[in-house]
């Protein structure tokens, strides 16, 4: 039987917040300044988009689309709208992760 998607969810949500408290915990053993680093980093939310995108981009149905986007000869906006599409679609089949994909796409440079 085929795990639910808010379990799911929740599961990535709780190894998101485990690796951010590492992360942070690791920087402050290095004796950063945390007011000075905790506003760079992502949202619980925002890092669980990143890992469902990674997981998209690893997938076979966006493959195609990602060699045309990131094609040498592609146009510039391809990848742009590639990026967008990918998002979007996270957005639509989990809509409590709206906001943080919206702000991930903010965030996300040209080429990531």
């Amino acid at each position: 039987m085929a795990e639910s998607p808010a379990p799911a969810l929740e599961r990535l949500r709780q190894d998101a917040r485990d690796e951010l408290s590492a992360l942070i915990e690791l920087r402050c053993r290095l004796g950063e300044d945390p007011w000075e680093f905790l506003p760079e980093l992502p949202s619980v939310d925002e890092q669980v988009v990143a890992t469902l995108r990674e997981d998209r981009l690893r997938s076979e149905q966006w493959a195609p689309a990602r060699s045309r986007a990131y094609h040498p000869a592609a146009r510039q906006g391809e990848a742009a709208r590639f990026e967008f599409d990918l998002l979007r679609g996270i957005a639509l089949e989990h809509p409590e992760l709206s906001a943080a994909v919206w702000s991930v796409l903010d965030r996300v440079p040209a080429a990531w």
